[in-house]
This record gives structure tokens, C-alpha cells and sequence, in this order.
């Protein structure tokens, strides 16, 4: 594994990391993991990175999960530390404080399911397949089942573990796996166009929101309400916040500086 099996890049304020083993369906290395860590803290600490998106190189994988010949065979005292290494990444996507988009350029499958529903918004091909058939090599989807269970009712989350079987992107789609699916034609066009609207917005005001919203939801209603209360003076008090509210008035688009 090398630093260019995982890419990262910025361009029009959208941090772009990608898995770049299109021969291996992008699968995931324990090593290509911790480069994602790193990838994050750049993605983090860059005030021009706005939007952070997730992808797979070529247009056959998003990611098709663990790489079965990288890091399962070890001892178990080496397979915990992966798998705990894992396990902290897609929390710290999940919370990530910056808006983020998987670009699901193809299958998605097993660990990369974890990826996707870690993100915000989810950009699926029409030809994308889905599934976690980790159950017919003898394994089981541990770490994604708590997100698969935060976005996916439990029957239907249930049927697509037990059963190991591949959903379409359609049936993705009604059981809120992906949030769009879009003809392949028209896939990097609608991709840009969603990065690019996020990048427009302001990004301490995206910020703030995200991370109220995470801190609120598992608070009781009325400490929740209550709490983002006070989050969004907060916000309402941001140079951003005027920005918008003058730009709004004077009929002309914002011009948000991230203050």
C-alpha cells in the first residue's frame, strides 16, 4: 500500500479522497485506512477545503470492502487494532464537522457501505450495486450495522445482512441507503452540481449546524430544542449570517467567508 492508493486533492473548495485500487474494486487496506485518518486532518485543517467528497477510482467500485488478503489473517491482537482503527474512522466521518459526499461511481459493498452511509448526502450511479455479503465468507457486517440501523428500517436492514444478497441502486434508493440515484450519463454532471452548491453555502454556518445537529440527537426533545436554540444565536450572530441576510435583501447572490 502507498500513499497513491489514496489520493487527496482540493479544487473549487472540495476536498476529493479517493480510493485509488480500481484493479482491486477499491477495496480497503488496514494501511489505506490510517492514510484516510491523515486524509481527514488535511481535509480538516484546510480553510479551503468546504466540502469533503468520497469516492473510488475508475467506474466499476465505489469500494467493495476489506481487502480479504490484507490484515484478515493476522493474529487477533492485530485484526482488533484494524478493525478499532476502522471502527474510529467511519465515527469520525459520521461527525465530521464539514459537509460530505460519497460519489458512488460504482459497487458499493461490505466495509465500503460504511463510507457511504457515514456520509451526508449519497450520489449513486443508476448501475451501482449494494450489499454486505459478508455472511458468505463467514463473516458479518459489525461496525456498519450501526449505521446501516441509522439509515435503513430494521426488517429490510435485516434482509440485506442475513441474506448476503446485491440490492440495485433503485432498491437502495426506497430502503435510504443513497439519497440519489442518477443515470450514469449524468453522473459526474449531478455530482458536481451537488458539490458545488454545498460549496457555495457558508461554511461556518454548515459547521455550526452539523455539529448541533450531532451534539442534539440524543438529547431529550425539549433539551434539544432548547439547546439549538442557543446554537442558532450563535450562528444568526456570524459575519456570514449578516452576509447573507444583506445579500438576501439586496437581491444578489452571498459572498460567504467562512466568519
Amino acid at each position: 500500500m502507498t500513499e497513491k492508493d489514496l489520493i487527496y486533492r482540493v479544487e473549487r473548495q472540495v476536498a476529493t479522497i479517493t480510493i485509488n485500487r480500481a484493479a482491486m474494486r477499491n477495496a480497503i487496506t488496514p494501511e489505506a485506512v490510517e492514510l484516510f485518518h491523515a486524509a481527514l486532518d488535511q481535509a480538516q485543517a484546510d480553510a479551503d477545503a468546504r466540502v469533503v467528497c468520497i469516492t473510488g477510482a475508475g467506474d466499476k467500485a465505489f469500494c467493495s470492502g476489506a481487502d480479504l488478503g490484507g490484515g484478515m489473517q493476522d493474529d487477533e491482537v492485530d485484526r482488533r487494532g484494524h478493525f478499532d482503527s476502522y471502527a474510529r474512522l467511519i465515527s469520525r466521518l459520521a461527525d465530521f464537522s464539514k459537509p460530505t459526499v460519497a460519489r458512488v461511481n460504482g459497487h458499493c459493498l461490505a466495509g465500503g457501505t460504511g463510507f457511504m452511509l457515514a456520509c451526508d448526502i449519497v450520489v449513486a450511479k443508476a448501475s451501482a450495486q449494494f450489499g454486505t455479503p459478508e455472511v458468505n465468507v463467514g463473516l458479518f457486517p459489525m461496525m456498519i450495522g450501526a449505521l446501516i440501523f441509522r439509515n435503513v428500517p430494521r426488517k429490510k436492514a435485516m434482509e440485506m445482512i442475513l441474506l448476503g444478497q446485491r440490492l440495485t441502486a433503485v432498491q437502495a434508493l426506497s430502503m435510504g441507503l443513497v439519497t440519489r440515484v442518477v443515470p450514469d450519463a449524468d453522473f459526474d454532471a449531478e455530482v458536481d452540481r451537488v458539490l458545488a452548491d454545498l460549496a457555495a453555502k457558508s461554511p461556518i454556518g454548515l459547521t455550526l449546524g452539523k455539529t448541533a445537529f450531532a451534539a442534539a440527537e440524543q438529547m431529550p426533545l425539549a433539551e434539544a430544542v432548547r439547546f439549538l436554540g442557543r446554537q442558532l444565536a450563535a450562528v444568526a450572530g456570524t459575519q456570514d449570517a449578516r452576509e447573507g441576510i444583506t445579500a438576501f435583501l439586496e437581491k444578489r447572490p452571498p459572498q460567504f467567508k467562512g466568519e
